[in-house]
């Protein structure tokens, strides 16, 4: 992948974050590595629950992360998968994207063998529905 902005070792990065994942029931390891307007590395690892609702995916932990320490200001996220085929976030966390981050931010999706996939957040959830609509 080369498009200006991305960067080999995030793709080493995500692998870690996806090293921290906790799948006893789906073994569906899911890393995001969510990057910083100021090149800080804010890693998200997919977190099971035997009550699967409480189930909480890569992309939202790490932009949970980000928000409860008060950063707020993304260049770019990558979410990495064992998948053949890099693999898109559900729906919740495209909402949740659309949500907190800038509508033409970086989505890059990629898999172990590494492949990677550029979306935006908008491409994700096309004609979405945020609190930024909702601005006077």
């Amino acid at each position: 992948m080369n498009d200006g902005i991305f960067k080999e070792e995030w793709l080493e990065k995500a692998k870690v974050a996806q090293s921290r994942a906790y799948t006893p029931y789906s073994k569906f390891n899911v890393g995001a590595l969510l990057i910083t307007e100021d090149d800080q590395y804010i890693y998200g690892a997919n977190i099971e629950n035997a009550a699967y609702p409480a189930t909480i995916c890569a992309e939202r932990s790490a932009l949970v992360s980000a928000y409860s320490n008060d950063i707020k200001k993304f260049k770019a996220i990558v979410v990495i998968t064992d998948s053949e085929e890099p693999s898109s976030p559900c729906g919740t966390c495209r909402q949740v994207m659309k949500e907190l981050c800038d509508d033409d931010m970086p989505v890059y999706l990629a898999n172990a063998a590494g492949k990677v996939i550029k979306r935006s957040v908008d491409d994700l959830l096309p004609l979405g529905f945020s609190g930024k609509d909702m601005e006077l």
